[in-house]
């Protein structure tokens, strides 16, 4: 374990220790969050030490939460008695047999079981002059000082709380499958044959900041002419809360000065990348969460088994290849019409290899290891 998160309460009287801050959601299960943390009996003064995680949506900034109003709602939480132990005795994870080495006989370790049917770590990008932390969907550890686990009659002190914000997140799968095709025919007023429009992207899962290729066919059987090809990826935010409303913003917008005179084709494959540094000046972009200051990116498409309403923010992405088709003879302009086609995509990232050699070892699929030592040129034996 080469780094260990810590936050200790003001009292100095429970730290909390976690050996890292990312839990992936593998879509049909969540990894473990398990953690220990550190108990000074001598300052509780009779109070019992309790630990929750609490995944929740805060829809506005810290600063208005004043007069007891927060903004803030929790989606889902879970609350466990540490100290004094409740004599529900589980195994220690590997995890919390390493921190209980550098804690002590003063550690308590506890364990928590997320539900597949949680959001995962996501912010809404805030306006250039917006101040605060960001709205979104978060999740957070805390150890607290009190006399009862939920009492809201209880007034705790923050000196009497730590807190470690973690993240929910979810990686590609390892199958990458081909991707989405979709077609058109569109017949305008005062022709008797249509335009016909087919997209297809190479595959269904695209890498954040890798260029996504967009095959485009058409087939222009009438006298009109198109001017040009606009190829663009749109950001479909779902904010399920008291209501379920959808944004979509454009996240990279590409126009081809491709002319496809009357009864010609073209066949084509066009490159889009879509980045967050396009955006940055974009309110309500949704983007990964992140922890403290560091970068991040646009926020990954939400996997999920569907069987369970999602709450939270839910993202989805979709390429839209739009052909500006011309008026041509004495209406010009007027007659001037768009073709428009639409298909899903999936934008994530890769998991890294630390946890895919772990999932091929548990799985049993070593045999694809030999690839990736042959491409690490013999290097891989050494790393595993």
């Amino acid at each position: 374990m080469s780094k260990v998160f810590k936050k200790t309460s003001g009292n100095g009287h429970i730290s909390l220790y976690l050996g890292k801050r990312d839990f992936v959601d593998h879509v049909d299960s969540v990894e473990i969050v398990d953690g220990v943390i550190k108990v000074d009996p001598a300052g509780l003064e009779g109070k019992k030490v309790f630990v929750y995680l609490a995944c929740a949506f805060r829809y506005g900034s810290e600063e208005l939460d004043v007069i007891g109003l927060s903004f803030r709602r929790d989606i889902w939480i879970q609350r466990v008695q540490v100290y004094p132990p409740t004599g529900d005795t589980t195994a220690k994870t590997p995890m919390q047999e390493s921190l209980m080495k550098k804690v002590g006989e003063q550690g308590c370790p506890f364990t928590f079981q997320m539900p597949t049917d949680l959001p995962c770590s996501v912010a809404l990008q805030p306006g250039p002059n917006d101040a605060g932390k960001a709205c979104g969907v978060d999740f957070e550890v805390k150890g607290y000082i009190a006399n009862a686990a939920n009492n809201p009659d209880e007034v705790i002190e923050k000196k009497d709380t730590c807190r470690l914000m973690i993240r929910k997140i979810q990686f590609a799968p390892a199958n990458n499958k081909p991707g989405p095709k979709a077609e058109i025919s569109k017949q305008f007023m005062m022709t008797d044959k249509p335009v016909n429009l087919e997209a297809s992207l190479e595959k269904e899962i695209y890498y954040h900041g890798d260029p996504i290729s967009v095959k485009v066919k058409v087939n222009n059987e009438t006298t009109k002419v198109v001017k040009k090809i606009q190829v663009s990826v749109e950001q479909l935010t779902n904010v399920v809360l008291y209501s379920s409303d959808t944004y979509a913003k454009p996240v990279c917008t590409e126009e081809f000065g491709e002319t496809i005179n009357a009864n010609s084709t073209l066949e084509k494959t066009f490159q889009i990348t879509p980045l967050l540094s396009s955006s940055k000046e974009k309110r309500g972009i949704s983007v990964d969460g992140r922890l403290k200051d560091e970068d991040t990116h646009l926020a990954s498409t939400t996997l999920s088994q569907g069987e369970k309403d999602m709450q939270g923010i839910i993202v989805s992405y979709k390429v839209k290849v739009n052909l500006i088709v011309s008026g041509g003879g004495l209406l010009g302009g007027l007659t001037s019409s768009d073709v428009t086609v639409e298909l899903p995509l999936t934008l994530m990232s890769p998991k890294p290899a630390e946890h895919w050699i772990k999932g091929l070892f548990s799985s049993g699929q070593t045999s694809q290891l030999s690839p990736w030592r042959d491409e690490m040129n013999g290097e891989g034996k050494s790393r595993l």
